[in-house]
């Protein structure tokens, strides 16, 4: 029965012949596809803040410095480590989104290591950032097991111990730069005797409060204690000001009295020492002297007389001739 659709012929279309490969160029294919795998798995580039740390079948080998390096592949494993590089841990507080609006929380397991018992059995919120550096990349590898949580405990424990060795007001005022650099050398003492390779560069306490429910009434208590110091200081201004100027005035008074007792003893001298002068010469020549000191007397007594009137002594009848209401009039 004849069909009433069209009838097609389906060709397959040719493939081009592929070149024959000869066995040796085959060879060197695959020769050069081992010595690429190889020259990959043997360079590595080492940052200028890094380390590396070779392994040759798990044992430690050597360690390289920054720049292009060579390593036995399969045989050997690089680790690289930055110990140029300055790094943190947070203790009491997780940063979540770091920037310049950071971002921060406390999970349970932050604010069960923050909270802390003082010397004077008060409760506190520790919240603390320790910066550290790797100086020995073998003893940061292969010293310890669990370096990071080690070197977490030893924080915890070195802080605990300072804190829970000063008062509540040492740790949260004025003895925060105090405890926080003793804190610091003593985790560094511990890093070196377990030998964790860390070098502890800082330990700042970034934020020493309270426990929430308790917050308001050690305002209160703060608030009090800052207005006795404001109040202890003004007082030490006033005692300042005060106390040296009387003791300047008093002083001054004591100089003055020294000054005017001199001046009267040196006067009294100087006029007993005059007299004795005088009667010295007065007992060699009597008459003389006697002359003298009646001419210098009337010397200083008429010096001061305004009108002289020199008269003979036998004259009589001299009042009348003087003008003696003129002169009344005139004083």
């Amino acid at each position: 029965m004849p069909s009433d659709f069209p009838q097609f012929e389906f060709r397959m279309p040719k493939l081009p012949k592929l070149p024959k490969i000869q066995a040796r160029g085959l060879v060197f294919i695959i020769v050069g596809i081992v010595v690429l795998a190889l020259l990959a798995g043997s360079l590595y580039t080492i940052k200028p803040d890094e380390m590396g740390v070779i392994l040759r079948f798990g044992r430690f080998a050597r360690t390289t410095d920054p720049g292009l390096h060579f390593k036995l592949p399969w045989i050997e494993t690089l680790t690289k480590v930055p110990v140029q590089r300055q790094l943190k841990a947070e203790f009491g507080f997780r940063t979540m989104v770091p920037g310049e609006r950071s971002r921060y929380a406390s999970p349970p397991e932050a604010a069960a290591e923050a909270v802390m018992l003082t010397g004077d059995l008060n409760v506190v919120v520790v919240e603390w950032i320790i910066q550290y550096k790797i100086k020995d990349p073998y003893k940061w590898l292969f010293k310890f097991r669990d370096n990071a949580k080690a070197f977490r405990d030893i924080n915890e424990a070195v802080v605990r111990r300072v804190v829970g060795d000063n008062s509540v007001d040492e740790v949260i005022t004025v003895g925060r730069a105090r405890l926080a650099l003793e804190a610091q050398q003593e985790i560094q003492q511990l890093c070196d005797l377990y030998e964790l390779g860390l070098d502890v560069n800082q330990l700042i306490f970034q934020d020493v409060n309270p426990p929430d429910p308790v917050k308001p009434s050690f305002n209160d208590v703060n608030e009090s204690l800052q207005e006795k110091e404001r109040k202890i200081n003004e007082a030490w201004a006033e005692y300042n000001n005060e106390i040296p100027k009387a003791q300047g005035e008093a002083e001054q008074a004591i100089r003055g009295a020294e000054g005017y007792a001199s001046e009267r003893v040196n006067n009294a001298l100087g006029d007993a020492n005059r007299f004795t002068a005088i009667y010295r010469e007065y007992a060699k020549a009597p008459e003389v002297t006697r002359k003298r000191l009646y001419l210098e007397t009337l010397n200083d007594v008429l010096s001061k007389i305004n009108r002289k009137v020199v008269a003979d002594e036998a004259l009589k009848n001299l009042v009348p001739l003087l003008n003696l209401a003129g002169e009344e009039v005139k004083k």
